[in-house]
């Protein structure tokens, strides 16, 4: 089983960055995916989630309106669209696949964000 993070980097602020989430190993499309981003000294916080059909909602209200989840099951692949950037939205992000009924869950090694001038 792999959830691997990619797309992460240092951007100015305002700017965007697409995260991608590539998943091997389980059956994608049966899990639930979530995108969670954590920095230093904090908890892990959830910032989306998208079920199994594509629907996505929106957890942290700080990134309402800014932060889009997607996902391609025939990639085996979730994105994570984040615009208009912000310094406090430095953070690692990492993905997360649940299966609620069996209660397996993955997780990626996480990608490093960082908003600075």
């Amino acid at each position: 089983v792999q959830l691997v993070e990619s797309g992460g980097g240092l951007v100015q602020p305002g700017g965007s960055l697409r995260l991608s989430c590539a998943a091997s190993g389980f059956t994608f499309s049966s899990f639930v995916m979530r995108w969670y981003r954590q920095v230093p000294g904090k908890e892990r916080e959830l910032v989306e989630g998208i079920s199994t059909a594509g629907s996505s909602t929106n957890y942290a209200d700080s990134v309402k309106g800014r932060f889009t989840m997607s996902r391609d099951n025939a990639k085996n692949t979730v994105y994570l669209q984040m615009n208009s950037l912000k310094p406090e939205d430095t953070a690692v992000y990492y993905c997360n696949a649940k299966n609620w009924g069996s209660g397996y869950e993955y997780w990626g090694q996480g990608t490093q964000v960082t908003v600075s001038a």
